[in-house]
């Protein structure tokens, strides 16, 4: 590693200053808390286990789990029980031979188990360690050798099948434990849940109690890995403090009410080796007694409004794909329903749009009594007056849909190194299409911002990561030498301190001919003056003029992309006097009134566009959308551009080529 100043500053700041510095890639070590001198950033730092103890002394005997056995039957464990489960699966894996600071990975869909592996590992003195239920074997091999992983729990058989394959390749390994499932075959080392939990049953407590006394806030539990769309995943270290502080902090913020005046609900279902989910299914419903309920494994395939229908929770969140089905789905059935209906709802939809913050027109109340309350009724969401939206962008025509149903989204953006948020929207600090403000006790910078103001996004707080496992280099990267977390993302203030993110310096396309361009507002627009399109991605990077790739809405309630048109993008090809009713019939330009509209509304966008560079010259419609498991979409549904740009090499390349005419019947260049 080569040394220049900013690496010699960094390394004396961190390394050579009395005690220890705010960051390091040494799973042993410990960092200096970024402590404040008053408020929220000066509350006392505390552990996992000492968060969990208060929330027992306060909410012992109210519901903290809940989950349906065999889809009906439902179940569910109270604090108490909750505490002296995780302690119990604690001492289990103190007897399987958990070491102090190395991983217990944990491999499958949101359960109780799931939860009560993640804390009885950080309370064993190990590292809770998500795994992607996504990866293929040997994602999961790199996961596991990197954090040194004693033990795995797996789901099922279909989980267990990546880490057998992969065993002999783990030194570390000692013990794999499935939580669903009767096992297929026996083998040493491989227990049920019933069995693993049996072992620490009768356990004495002082070994147990030895750990937790020796752990300190500042000191390592979690490691969440990133989904590694740009070289391997980085294993973020989590501090206990970074989990219980920014857990305050966030309930503090967002205003939850403590159980004992009125309990909050959650519904878990989003990738719990994601942070956004354990910060909002664990930690914080944890700091507030609130209870979380287990959506079925099926749940972004189709059910999980099933399951908000029975929760009735009190907040929700939901990843932008999971607002745009709930919308596309709603188009589907408006425009099925009667003339008058319709009239109606659109009305409200105008009402809920234009009602002015702090003013409530008599026409709102008609409204909400007409529309907005059995809308609400219908997702499961009549108990929610906190909806939220993050880990992904999320378009302007989403947010105002909603909005004009009277459920505001409010979005809320982070990363895992801020331990999930750094600013969220409240009701009373909510625009369009912002990020609100900072969690109390957060500071923002921008650096180096341009002449519209707009600079890199760089975090300051207790929320701050340690540093990446083993990873001194990277950790460099994203700390400097004053301790600012470096976003990678581009972001603006305006008057009153909203935060407005306007792309990310690692996607800005920068053109043949040096133009930085933000492809999101591009792609969102595409979106927008084309209903029927699902996925847009620009590509130009390195090359003379933008393209782009488009995919078609499909009927995806399976989760896996399909031929059939979504509701939504069949109306739009009648309307436009085409019968297709599947993408097939569409690809390639089979289509031509589909072509033509298309290109109008790409003509359309181009006409807004601020310079040539930013038009899209060439287009084509891909015989598929995009999945998470076709590999183009990431767990929490965001855009692997990489990924998609290897895939579509070949569609990419054909853009590019010098043709002796530049115009093609699948993409003509719009007309000047």
């Amino acid at each position: 590693m080569k040394m220049g100043k900013k690496n010699s500053d960094w390394l004396s700041f961190h390394q050579f200053t009395a005690g220890p510095g705010l960051c390091t890639s040494q799973g042993d070590a410990e960092v200096k808390l970024r402590m404040g001198d008053s408020g929220l950033a000066a509350e006392t730092p505390l552990t996992v286990n000492q968060m969990f103890t208060l929330a027992v002394e306060r909410f012992g005997d109210y519901t903290a789990l809940s989950w349906k056995e065999g889809g009906e039957q439902h179940k569910s464990l109270n604090y108490r029980e909750y505490y002296q489960t995780c302690r119990t699966a604690a001492k289990s894996f103190l007897k399987l031979g958990l070491q102090r600071y190395h991983g217990v990975g944990i491999l499958g869909f949101n359960s109780a188990e799931w939860f009560i592996a993640d804390i009885g590992a950080i309370l064993a003195g190990g590292f809770a360690v998500g795994i992607y239920t996504t990866n293929s074997p040997e994602a999961c091999q790199y996961v596991a050798e990197n954090c040194k992983a004693n033990i795995i729990v797996v789901e099922n058989h279909k989980q267990l099948q990546k880490i057998l394959q992969i065993e002999d390749k783990l030194p570390h390994l000692k013990a794999i434990i499935q939580y669903k499932d009767a096992l297929k075959e026996k083998r040493p080392n491989l227990y049920t849940w019933a069995e693993f939990m049996a072992l620490g049953e009768d356990e004495p407590d002082a070994p147990l109690d030895a750990v937790i006394s020796s752990q300190k806030p500042n000191q390592c539990c979690t490691l969440i890995y990133t989904s590694g769309t740009t070289g391997p995943p980085k294993g973020v270290m989590l501090s206990h403090d970074n989990l219980t502080w920014t857990a305050l902090s966030t309930s503090r913020h967002v205003r939850l009410t403590d159980a004992t005046q009125a309990q909050e609900s959650v519904v878990s279902y989003l990738p719990l080796s994601h942070i956004a989910a354990q910060m909002v299914d664990i930690w914080v419903t944890m700091r507030v007694g609130g209870a979380t309920f287990f959506a079925q494994p099926d749940a972004l395939k189709g059910s999980l409004v099933n399951t908000l229908k029975e929760v009735r929770p009190t907040a929700f969140m939901g990843v932008p794909r999971v607002w745009e089905k709930m919308q596309e789905k709603m188009k589907s059935v408006g425009a099925k329903s009667s003339a008058v209906r319709r009239k109606v709802a659109a009305w409200a939809k105008d009402v809920g749009l234009n009602r002015e913050a702090g003013r409530t027109p008599f026409s709102y109340h008609i409204a909400k009594k007409l529309v907005f309350k059995k809308v609400r009724k219908a997702l499961g969401l009549d108990r929610c007056n906190k909806c939220y939206t993050g880990a992904a962008p999320i378009t302007k025509d989403t947010l105002e849909f909603f909005l004009s149903l009277d459920i505001p989204l409010y979005e809320l953006y982070g990363m895992s190194e801020s331990t999930g948020p750094h600013t969220i929207s409240l009701p009373e600090a909510f625009k369009l299409t912002s990020c609100g403000i900072e969690i109390p006790g957060c500071k923002t910078k921008l650096h180096n911002p341009d002449d519209e103001g707009n600079g890199e996004i760089c975090f300051w707080g207790r929320h701050v990561f340690m540093g990446y496992l083993n990873m001194p280099e990277k950790t460099e990267e994203a700390l400097d030498a004053e301790g600012w977390l470096h976003s990678g993302d581009l972001g603006k203030h305006d008057q009153k301190g909203f935060l407005f993110i306007t792309g990310r310096i690692k996607e800005l396309i920068i053109t043949a001919g040096g133009e930085n361009i933000p492809p999101i507002p591009i792609e969102d627009a595409v979106k927008e003056a084309l209903p029927l399109i699902s996925n847009a991605m620009l590509i130009g990077d390195k090359r003379k003029f933008l393209s782009m790739l488009l995919t078609i809405k499909v009927n995806a309630d399976t989760g896996d992309p399909e031929d059939e048109l979504a509701a939504e993008a069949v109306e739009f090809c009648s309307r436009i006097g085409s019968n297709a009713t599947h993408v097939s019939e569409i690809a390639g330009g089979k289509d031509r009134a589909i072509h033509t509209a298309i290109q109008e509304g790409i003509n359309k966008v181009n006409e807004k566009a601020t310079s040539n560079a930013q038009r899209i010259q060439k287009w084509i419609i891909l015989d598929r959308d995009f999945s998470i498991g076709g590999g183009e979409l990431g767990p929490t549904m965001k855009l692997k551009r990489p990924v998609v740009v290897k895939m579509y090499k070949e569609q990419i390349e054909n853009f590019y080529k010098e043709l002796a005419t530049p115009t093609t019947p699948d993409n003509p260049l719009p007309p000047k």
